[in-house]
């Protein structure tokens, strides 16, 4: 009897969990207090509307709800109420008090757009009264504890399709290039010549439809950018905003966005890599290979232009490197080999120190002392807690690396800015970091010099603009005499060195070297005329070089020699080439009408006031620019025509490559008579960077804004 009573007790107690179990429509009876707070995010249209909100207590205790508040992406909060008259983001209809278990509250958030920007980003994030819930490290109360964090909704603006979707798309349509040439190009044997014909022209049609997307993109985007819009308009002054959370455990964030100082590179990029593609048709061997790299190495450029998470810069920084690497390596001239491990152990060590940079600022955002007092708390886009950021816009806006403590017995900030400067040194490239160039550009098919010369120098030059200038504006200041002299050591020892060159396509990698010294001169002046002058010349100089490299490329094809002393006469043989050739060479040594012209003539503008005798030296080393490339002119193109080429100068130009050429040649005159198009896209974002910069600068008299740069009053 006793057994019986034992057994029936064990399924009694067996089945209780079970019967609890449906009577809560089978979902685990909550222990103490738990609020749900639902949906998890709220989408808003263009022009603004309201949505609902609801929060449940799913728990068996009474919660108290202490503070709900908006929590807006994009605003320099060091006042509390600072844009409160502009808030994007409003929440009605929610008393703060007590829920019992089982009961639910609504709320109403309301979206009213401000001003020209057309997306906002926000969460809506609740705070309780329990300890038991995790703490928001940057939320406290009165007493400074930190507040006990619930939950948040996503609040999202995003303008639109396109909007939020261009960039992604600019980005990573090439990978669907890649999928294409991989699984529906078919392989053949060698020996097999109309088949590896067909597959030659698949691989180039596919490839260059995956470019052309992105060209399309960035002409959609050049149209719909707003030239006016600023940080002090909201969303940081970002326009094409795709932003998400992607690992959150960590803060890691898939975001991307466009303002003035990345926009220009994001059109250089698309463009360049068209014609890039256009010149790879040439190629011949491992067709399917070639096109595969080729297309992976545009997703890492533009992927880098267009990242605004540190970590997500640094991946696409990365992904850079092996195309390249394998692009050298095997298609190549005879010391590939050779110049592609040289370029990849520099990049390497370049950005090692970057990632080095990128883990201490990390783990330094946020910190007391570090995160600005007042201004928005760290979080994620879903508005999660984080004590930490790898958010670009959030490092240089809500933190103050100045007051870190000291590394290794140096500032903090110097040691970061030192680590992250070399990493961008090299890429572009600066002395006495430039060896891995020359070898590079002389081995490298052509299209790949385009690419090298015209996008990825400017990475560099990119990089300083983005991490050390606007994260480190202090560090700037110590070091900006330093960039200084090494931009005017490039401009006279790269000219010096192209004029010592015999070989035609050295003398073009070492005059990049040269103009690239005025983007590190222009950017150390700290004036709005010198970094206006800078980002120019980044643009300006990545479509003359890719001219530059593509006629190199054009001569190469017939004589299959580069040596200047070979040549003579080729104008006679080869008109149309000539015409292109002389055009190039002029706006390459900065003749006035020319765009190479605007951006150097800005940069000195801009540095005379700050570095003259520097300035006086930069400018000299223009007389040394048109000795060499007069001198490489005369001897190809002038003179008595070499018969030894007949054969091969018989056929000038052919369609392929005059449409390679003539859209740079159009942007390069147009520019040269009207720079406006490209200052304009730049001005706000310059404006702001400067502002920013402002508060470490010295006085200098050239600190404000001229007309013929951004239009607003006399020239100083």
């Amino acid at each position: 009897m006793r057994r019986s009573w034992i057994v029936m007790a064990l399924v009694v107690a067996a089945a209780a969990p079970a019967a609890a179990h449906a009577r809560t429509g089978g979902k685990p009876a909550a222990q103490g207090p738990r609020l749900v707070v639902s949906p998890s995010e709220l989408g808003f249209g263009e022009g603004g509307g309201a949505r609902q909100v609801t929060l449940t207590n799913d728990g068996n205790e009474p919660v108290v709800v202490r503070k709900v508040e908006v929590l807006e992406e994009g605003f320099d909060k060091k006042a509390a109420d600072l844009k409160q008259k502009g808030k994007e983001f409003r929440v009605t209809g929610l008393d703060l008090a007590s829920l019992a278990p089982g009961q639910t509250v609504t709320a109403t958030v309301t979206y009213t757009p401000h001003g020209r920007q057309k997306q906002a980003f926000g969460s809506l994030r609740v705070f309780v009264n329990d300890d038991r819930f995790p703490a928001d490290l940057g939320a406290r109360d009165a007493s400074g504890k930190p507040e006990a964090y619930v939950a948040s909704v996503r609040l999202a603006a995003r303008g639109g399709f396109w909007r939020s979707n261009l960039l992604p798309i600019m980005v990573f349509f090439p990978v669907l290039g890649i999928l294409a040439l991989l699984f529906l190009v078919p392989g053949v044997k060698p020996e097999d010549e109309e088949a590896a014909k067909s597959q030659r022209r698949m691989a180039q049609v596919i490839s260059l439809v995956s470019t052309l997307i992105p060209l399309g993109c960035a002409i959609y985007l050049y149209a719909l950018y707003d030239r006016s819009l600023g940080v002090g308009d909201g969303g940081w002054g970002l326009q094409f905003v795709s932003h998400a959370v992607w690992i959150k455990r960590f803060n890691i964030e898939f975001f991307m966005g466009t303002d003035g100082v990345s926009v220009l590179m994001l059109l250089l990029t698309a463009l360049v890599s068209t014609i890039a593609c256009i010149s790879s048709f040439s190629i011949t061997k491992h067709v399917r290979g070639y096109f595969a790299m080729f297309l992976l190495l545009e997703v890492g450029m533009m992927g880098t232009f267009a990242s605004l998470d540190f970590f997500l810069f640094y991946v696409f920084w990365e992904v850079m490197l092996l195309p390249m690497y394998f692009l050298i390596g095997i298609w190549g001239g005879p010391r590939k080999e050779y110049a592609a491990i040289k370029f990849f152990l520099y990049t390497l060590a370049g950005s090692v120190l970057m990632l080095l940079a990128l883990i201490a600022l990390y783990y330094t955002s946020g910190t007391k002392g570090i995160a600005i007092v007042g201004s928005q708390p760290l979080a994620l886009i879903d508005g999660t807690p984080s004590a930490h950021t790898f958010d670009l816009l959030k490092l240089t806006y809500l933190n103050s690396f100045a007051g870190a403590a000291a590394l290794m017995g140096f500032k903090f900030t110097q040691v970061m800015w030192i680590g992250l400067f070399i990493g961008f040194a090299i890429k572009v490239p600066m002395f006495p970091f430039h060896t891995w160039l020359p070898d590079a550009h002389v081995e490298a098919p052509t299209a790949i010099s385009v690419i090298l010369a015209g996008v990825l120098l400017k990475m560099g030059t990119y990089g300083m603009f983005r991490m050390n200038f606007a994260i480190l504006p202090d560090a700037t200041d110590t070091f900006r005499t330093m960039v200084a002299v090494f931009g005017v050591i490039n401009i006279l020892y790269g000219a010096f060195c192209a004029m010592a060159q015999t070989d035609l396509k050295k003398l073009v990698a070492y005059s990049s070297v040269s103009h690239m010294g005025y983007c590190l001169l222009g950017m150390a002046a700290l004036t709005e005329q010198g970094m206006a002058g800078a980002m120019m010349q980044m643009f300006n100089h990545g479509t003359i070089t890719s001219m530059l490299f593509l006629l190199v490329g054009v001569i190469y094809d017939r004589a299959h020699t580069r040596g200047v002393n070979e040549f003579g006469g080729v104008a006679s043989a080869m008109p149309r080439y000539a015409a292109f050739f002389g055009f190039a060479f002029m706006a390459s040594l900065g003749l006035p009408g020319l765009s190479g012209f605007i951006g150097e003539a800005l940069v000195l503008l801009g540095a005379f006031n700050v570095y003259r005798v520097m300035t006086i030296l930069a400018a000299s080393g223009v007389i040394v620019t048109a000795a060499y490339h007069l001198w490489a002119m005369q001897r190809i193109q002038l003179g008595p025509f070499n018969k030894k080429w007949t054969e091969a100068f018989k056929l000038d130009m052919d369609a392929r490559e005059v449409t390679m050429l003539v859209p740079l040649a159009v942007i390069v005159l147009v520019l040269g008579f009207y720079p406006m198009p490209a200052l304009d896209l730049m001005s706000a974002g310059l404006k702001d960077l400067h502002a920013h910069l402002g508060g470490w600068q010295h006085a200098v008299h050239a600190a404000s804004v001229p007309a013929m740069v951004l239009g607003a009053g006399p020239l100083p």
